[in-house]
């Protein structure tokens, strides 16, 4: 069932994020680079529902290009993980909001290419003007909040290469995958008030690079 777009919805979720219990970072996050992605909350495109901004990366960037994705990067020095994710979604998606818009944080999740990615949750507002960064972005989507929360949204397989599970999130004919889906998935357990931790599932090998 869809989630009503208003005020109402704003505080449960905002209840939900400080209500999780949130990782420090682990002992090995020194030697990652630090990174931060939005979960940005909109309306939906048919005025129905809530809905959070997910883009396919360009295919000109010259790492993970054509990956599904949060908006997000690498935090400049000195720069919080709220204030990179508002800058980035301000870059990819031409989105100008503030630190009050900011609901809460989710776990980092360590990436195998190097990075520590902190989730940052975002409310956009019902009229979010989106003008994706061509250089950067080549597509971005609204994806409902019932859609990540159907049973059968996430799927976990094993490979020969790793010991951990691989996750995978359907969204229509395509499969997304972690850090991505990890995230998303995460973000799915705050929503059902559970603590859920996603560090530990694992990314396909095409993305470890």
């Amino acid at each position: 069932m869809a989630r009503t777009f208003d005020d109402a919805t704003r505080r449960n979720i905002a209840e939900l994020c400080a209500a999780f219990a949130r990782l420090a970072p682990a002992d090995a996050a020194p030697t990652l680079k630090r990174a931060a992605v939005a979960i940005a909350l909109t309306e939906g495109d048919d005025g129905n529902g809530t809905t959070f901004l997910l883009t396919r990366r360009s295919a000109r960037l010259r790492a993970h290009s054509a990956q599904w994705a949060l908006p997000g990067g690498r935090c400049d020095p000195g720069e919080t993980q709220p204030r990179a994710a508002l800058r980035e979604l301000h870059e990819e998606l031409g989105l100008a909001l503030s630190e009050r818009d900011v609901l809460g944080m989710l776990d980092d999740y360590p990436t195998r290419s190097g990075y520590l990615i902190t989730p940052v949750v975002v409310w956009a507002g019902a009229q979010a003007a989106i003008t994706p960064n061509p250089d950067e972005v080549a597509s971005v989507h609204r994806i409902g909040l019932d859609a990540v929360e159907l049973d059968d949204a996430f799927t976990f397989v094993t490979i020969p290469e790793s010991s951990r599970r691989v996750i995978r999130f359907r969204l229509g004919g395509q499969q997304i995958h972690a850090p991505t889906a990890a995230l998303i998935y995460q973000f799915r357990e705050v929503l059902a008030g559970r603590n859920t931790r996603v560090a530990d599932l694992e990314q396909p090998v095409f993305a470890w690079k």
